[in-house]
């Protein structure tokens, strides 16, 4: 996954300003790092997002984000 797959994720399910806050300071319980943090050391944005997935409950259904024409 590419980061700004991962971006436009966290924007498309919590809205611009809380999926930034969630990035930036929510601790990801299996991971033990926030999102930025996890990123930056090199873990896979994908993981980080499925992580994201767990610890908010995000459905099935919503977790590969808004279906976009053209894309």
């Amino acid at each position: 996954m590419r980061l700004t797959e991962f971006h436009r994720l966290i924007t498309d399910e919590f809205g611009e300003q809380e999926g930034k806050w969630i990035a930036h300071s929510h601790v990801l319980a299996g991971l033990g790092g926030t999102a930025e943090e996890l990123i930056e050391r090199g873990v896979d944005p994908r993981k980080v997002w499925e992580g994201l997935c767990e610890d908010f409950d995000v459905p099935e259904g919503r977790r590969l984000g808004v279906d976009r024409p053209g894309f």
